[in-house]
């Protein structure tokens, strides 16, 4: 595994690309702009309507430049598990261009590969459903043109964190630059029914001093709309929302968080999930207040305001088991206390109407792996 987080170049620096090889060739820049910010999609969650809208930005964009660009050819395809100095180079340029594949040392490993994805869908338009993890001769080029990756929002709080749900894709922006670009997994639009761990002092187990189980119910939705990043959890965290790492809400119980599991589909309970090596130091990144966009391809975030999820309900046909051990002696007469969970009175379906005197229910987020 690739460790440590990849130094970064300091803010409004930009470091030339020849710097770290000789110069084997040069091609003229003619500042080419290239659209990737065309998100077309049908219906991506409930509520969503039927009419298709489409965002056209040109967000990534090529610097122009007098000078001949100088680049190193790339003379065969690199995939997951490959080494050499290549690969450094590689990841060299993915840190320059704030895509993160973890500590730059040769070896193409899971942190690489998620950080091609994420270059794969943003810069090569690659659908999310297609992306190989592999970098042949053509990205190669592209990734060692002079890159900007604009945001689509420039005019919102000095930091944001926009999030393309069509190209599983989010970028963190400090003023008009970006600083993080990664892959990510968001809500899978499924129904749900499962056990879930609420750890001593969460909701459901405020005063209790072990962790209990209970089944709940919810709907795997990431809603499009325009949000503040309002709370943070540092470490793990165990509740109705199941497991989640160094959290960041912005949606009630959505929120971004660490997972072992990022894969190159939709597959949270609505939470935006980013690699764990990219989780241990994202809340450093983000402030509170500071805005989320989440496009949905369908509807610009505006048009959807700041719509809540939908909230969880208990599971009707949850039932709690114990067991029993059977002794070989004659048992004693003390009885052993059992803790048990009291009886639910909530009604299994959905609650419609949020209670002024307690926070509402939270959606929940699938335990990561």
């Amino acid at each position: 595994m690739q460790g440590g987080r990849p130094r970064r170049p300091s803010p409004g620096t930009r470091a030339p690309i020849e710097r770290w090889y000789p110069a084997l060739g040069a091609a003229g820049l003619l500042g080419a702009v290239v659209v990737v910010g065309a998100v077309t999609s049908g219906d991506s969650g409930v509520g969503s309507p039927s009419a298709e809208v489409t965002t056209t930005v040109a967000q990534v964009v090529t610097e122009s430049t007098t000078a001949p660009v100088q680049k190193l050819p790339l003379t065969q395809t690199y995939g997951r598990g490959a080494t050499g100095p290549e690969i450094k180079l590689i990841q060299d340029r993915l840190i320059e261009l704030s895509f993160d594949p973890g500590t730059p040392d040769g070896v193409f490993g899971e942190r690489t590969q998620r950080a091609i994805w994420a270059f794969e869908k943003l810069v090569m338009g690659v659908p999310s459903s297609e992306v190989t993890g592999k970098i042949d001769a053509e990205m190669w080029s592209r990734m060692q043109d002079p890159i900007v990756i604009l945001p689509r929002r420039p005019d919102s709080t000095p930091n944001h964190t926009e999030i393309y749900l069509p190209e599983q894709v989010m970028v963190v922006f400090h003023g008009d630059r970006a600083v993080l670009v990664t892959h990510v997994s968001s809500g899978d639009n499924q129904e749900w029914c499962e056990e879930v761990t609420i750890d001593p002092g969460e909701r459901g187990n405020e005063t209790g001093t072990e962790p209990i189980k209970e089944g709940w119910c919810g709907l795997s939705w990431t809603p499009g709309g325009v949000y503040k990043f309002n709370r943070m959890v540092a470490g793990r965290r165990e509740s109705q929302l199941g497991g989640m790492y160094n959290p960041v809400y912005f949606n009630y119980g959505i929120a971004v968080h660490g997972a072992q599991e990022v894969p190159t589909y939709p597959a949270s309970h609505g939470c935006i999930r980013i690699p764990m090596h990219i989780s241990d130091y994202f809340q450093s990144l983000v402030a509170m207040g500071d805005q989320v966009f989440v496009f949905d391809g369908v509807k610009e975030p505006e048009e959807y305001g700041s719509p809540p999820p939908r909230f969880n309900w208990r599971d009707p046909n949850y039932t709690t088991t114990t067991s029993t051990t059977t002794s070989t002696t004659t048992p004693p007469t003390t009885t052993i206390p059992v803790t048990t969970i009291p009886a639910t009175t909530v009604a299994p379906a959905p609650p419609s109407v949020t209670s002024t005197t307690s926070p509402p229910p939270v959606p929940a987020e699938a335990p990561p792996g």
